[in-house]
C-alpha cells in the first residue's frame, strides 16, 4: 500500500511538472521575445507561485527543462525509427527531423534562447547535466544511424548528427527574421535572408548527408621494392 501511494504521489508530481512546462510553453509561444516570470507561469498553470519553485529553481531553468522535453521527444521518435527492422534512408530521418524540430512550434526559437541562457543564467551544474543527457541521446542515435548507413565509419554517426543539428539551428538563426527588426528586413541588401527555411535546410541536410556517405579519396599505394 505504501509503495502504491508513493507511486501515485510520484505520478501526481510528474503531472504537475508537465502542467507547469505546458504553461511555460504556451506563454513562450505567445511571447518568444522574452522569458515569462514564475508568477505568470504559475497563474497560467492554475498553481501557487511557491509551487513552481518546488520543481524549478528559476524561470530560466524551467525554460531549459522545456527545451529538454522537446529534445527528448525528438530523440524518442528518431530511436523508434532507427530501432525498426525495415531499412531507413535520409527521407525517413528528414521527416522525423522536420516534424519534431523544423515544424514544431517554438522549437528553434526556444533552442536559440536556451543557448544564451546556458551561457549566462543557468548554473553550470545544470547546464552540464543537460549536455550529458543530450550527449547520451546523440551517442545512441549515432550508433543507430551507422546501422542503417553502413557507409559511415564507426563514430561518424555521432559526428553527422552534431553537424546536422548545428546546421539546423545555425541556418535558422541566420535567415529567420527577428521581430524587432520590423520593416528593416525589407531593405534590398537584406533580401538574401528572405528564404524558405524549411526548403533551404532540407537541401543543406541532403547535401551534408550525401557528402558524409561518399567514399573518401583513395590513398596512393605505398611504394616499395619490386618483388
Amino acid at each position: 500500500m505504501v509503495i502504491k501511494q508513493r507511486a501515485i504521489a510520484n505520478e501526481d508530481k510528474e503531472a504537475r511538472r508537465h502542467a507547469l512546462l505546458d504553461a511555460a510553453e504556451t506563454l513562450f509561444l505567445q511571447h518568444p521575445d522574452r522569458v515569462a516570470s514564475v508568477a505568470e507561469v504559475a497563474e497560467a498553470a492554475g498553481l501557487a507561485k511557491g509551487t513552481v519553485y518546488l520543481y524549478f529553481p528559476s524561470k530560466e531553468e524551467m525554460l531549459l527543462s522545456l527545451h529538454e522535453r522537446h529534445v527528448a521527444s525528438f530523440f524518442a521518435a528518431l530511436m523508434r525509427l532507427l530501432g525498426g527492422r525495415r531499412a531507413v534512408g535520409f527521407d525517413e530521418v528528414w521527416r522525423v527531423t522536420r516534424d519534431h524540430l523544423v515544424r514544431a512550434p517554438g522549437y528553434l526559437p526556444l533552442t536559440s534562447r536556451c543557448f544564451g541562457l546556458m551561457d549566462r543564467d543557468i548554473p553550470t551544474e545544470t547546464a552540464v547535466a543537460f549536455k550529458v543527457g543530450v550527449g547520451k541521446a546523440v551517442s545512441d542515435a549515432g550508433a543507430g544511424i551507422e546501422r542503417h548507413f553502413p557507409a559511415l565509419s564507426p563514430g561518424a554517426g555521432i559526428t553527422l548528427l552534431q553537424h546536422s543539428y548545428g546546421l539546423i539551428v545555425g541556418l535558422w538563426q541566420l535567415i529567420h527574421p527577428i521581430e524587432r527588426f520590423g520593416t528593416a528586413m525589407e531593405r534590398a541588401e537584406l533580401a538574401m535572408f528572405k528564404l524558405d527555411y524549411e526548403r533551404e535546410v532540407e537541401q543543406a541536410l541532403r547535401a551534408l548527408w550525401a557528402g558524409s556517405m561518399a567514399p573518401g579519396p583513395k590513398r596512393p599505394a605505398a611504394k616499395g621494392r619490386p618483388r
